[in-house]
Order: C-alpha cells, then structure tokens, then sequence
C-alpha cells in the first residue's frame, strides 16, 4: 500500500482521518497543504511524516517562480519553518527536511531550474528508500519471530505510518510472508484510536490473525502469558531511550516485570543519538481529543485533560532496536553513529 505519490507537481496520499471507514486520498498542492495534512493527522507516523516534509519542500521547489538563488533559498528556509512547526517530537521530519537542504547547499552553483529539480529528486529518493528500508527491518526482525508466537504492538506502525510496508508491521508481514503462523494483538491506542482504527485495518487486510484489546488490558494479557513478545515503533530514538507513541512507556514496564522482550522498529532516520530523553519535546494535543469520542462529548463540559502524543521509554526496558542494518542491543547504539 504506497501512501504517498507525486504526480506531476500533486502529492498525493491517503488521508487516514477517515479510515477505517473510507479509503479517501487527497491530493496536496503545497507546502502548507502538506503541513496541514501533518498537523491534522491526515499524515501520520514519522516515517510517512519525514516522507511528507521531503515533497513539502519539492512542491515549493517545483512551484517557485523566482529567478535568484538567494530568492530560491528564501522559499525554501521558509517552508522549512513551516514545516517544522507542525510536530515537534519525531525525528524523520527534522531529518528529511535536513537531508534535502544538505544537498542544495551542497549544489548552489547550479542553476535555480537545476536545484528545482534537484529537490523534486531527492524528495522521490526519500520516498523510495523508505520502502527498501522498511523490507529490510521486516528481514532482520522476522529472526525473532518464532512459529506460533503472539506479538503485541501498540498504535499502528505499519504502512500507514511509512511509505509502504511498516516497521513493526512490517515485521510482522515479512514473519507471516515466510509462513511462520502467529498472531498479533493490537491496542485500541486511546486517544486517536489508531490500532483500532489503522492497525487493525492493516492486519485484517494481510490475513494475519489478530485481537484487539483496550490499552487498559495488557497486564493482563501479559500475566496469562499470552504475550510472546512486544514490537512497537518509535518516533525517536535517542542515546538512553526510545520516544514512542503514549502508552509505550506502561507497555515496556509491563513487558519487564513479566519477561517478555520488548523491541522497538525503525530506521535510522528516526534514531537522534546525540541526544538524551531529557533534550526531547513531548507534543502536547488538544485535551478535546481526550474528552470528545468522534463527535461526541464524553466528559463533564469544562473538564480539563492531559493528552501528550508521546511518552518516553528508558533504554533499560528495551531488549533491542531493529533497524535497517538489523538488531541492536541498547549497549550498541553508540556502533550506528
């Protein structure tokens, strides 16, 4: 499933606010389209988010009408802002957007149509390699995985949070692909429900055997020992632990006091090693996504509400990151530097 697309100067991807409902693509004109798309959760998971930032920047290259390289550069420093300013918290955002200007500063003696082009290009390579990257964590963490296993994922990293594939998800696929028989129990994810909604959308479309269960339920599950492992995601990954998607945090604690290893997905795009959990911001959304269910108030009218999108999980908790070169301890994070 490719999620986003660029068809000649539109970018076009699923707006995932209306799944599992309506499968609906938008097409996206701008910058500021792709921001809103960002803001508003049409896009979502930070792989597809980074993907999304890349072809924010190619449309305002590829839509300039300037004819200065000092103008071009303005156009683009501006829409880096723009774009930056959407979600603060996953790293493939910062990365790509970084990545691309990397190579224009690297190119500035080209002509400005050059650069124009240049970016378009990049944006497309960023895309493209995500779905390569994705095939190769699904390899290198299916070695995990045995015959028969159950595996609990939290919030949906599949190919809907990517270009295509998915990084837990994609675990997962590769695992179910070579035939080992497993099943999967997915989280609802309160507040925005994407395992519900997107994960579960996701397996049922794969075949793959699945549970749902509300995020208040894996202590349980895990005390009856029907958990054989934990994959998640991450949004970020930094020296001493792993930023992921809120409620991951209780998952891992719950993993440790009842053995089961705990793995988190992704690529090195998401990985921050210069950093630690304390230089991390947590992205804080509106408390209505908390105290409304859809439409539908479920709440006192003035209750106040906590909702942090994120929460961060120590690296003591983490048995291994999978990643596109394969599977680390905690201890050998510093080696992907």
């Amino acid at each position: 499933m490719r999620t986003i697309e660029w068809k000649n100067g539109v970018v076009l991807t699923i707006d995932q606010t209306r799944l599992p409902d309506s499968l609906v693509y938008v097409k996206l004109r701008n910058s500021r389209d792709i921001a809103s798309a960002i803001k508003t959760m049409k896009i979502r998971g930070a792989p597809l988010i980074g993907a999304a930032a890349a072809y924010g920047l190619a449309l305002t290259a590829y839509n300039s009408k300037v004819s200065s390289k000092r103008e071009f550069m303005k156009e683009m420093e501006d829409t880096v802002q723009i774009l930056k300013g959407t979600r603060p918290t996953g790293m493939n955002l910062f990365w790509a957007v970084a990545r691309i200007m990397s190579e224009v500063r690297k190119r500035r003696d080209l002509r400005v149509d050059m650069l124009r082009d240049l970016v378009v290009k990049e944006a497309g390579k960023i895309a493209d390699e995500d779905v390569e990257i994705n095939r190769r964590i699904g390899e290198h963490g299916s070695k995990l995985v045995s015959n028969g296993d159950a595996i609990l994922t939290h919030c949906n990293a599949g190919a809907l949070a990517t270009v295509d594939y998915g990084t837990a998800l994609g675990v997962i696929r590769s695992t179910w692909e070579q035939g080992k028989r497993i099943k999967v129990i997915a989280t609802e994810t309160r507040p925005r429900l994407q395992g519900a909604r997107l994960t579960a959308y996701e397996l049922q479309a794969m075949g793959v055997p699945f549970t749902l269960i509300t995020d208040n339920m894996v202590g349980y599950v895990m005390s009856r020992g029907l958990v054989s492992l934990v994959i998640t995601g991450a949004d970020r990954i930094v020296k001493d632990a792993v930023v992921n998607k809120i409620g991951t945090y209780s998952i891992a604690v719950l993993a440790h006091e009842h053995k089961v290893p705990f793995y988190a997905a992704a690529p090195l795009s998401t990985f921050d090693l210069t950093h630690e959990a304390v230089d991390v911001t947590i992205e804080e959304r509106p408390p209505e996504e908390v105290t409304r269910f859809g439409s539908k108030m479920i709440a006192p009218r003035g209750t106040k509400a906590l909702n942090p999108a994120f929460d961060i999980t120590p690296i003591k908790y983490v048995t291994g990151i999978i990643c596109e070169k394969g599977v680390y301890a905690p201890q050998q994070l510093q080696e992907l530097l």
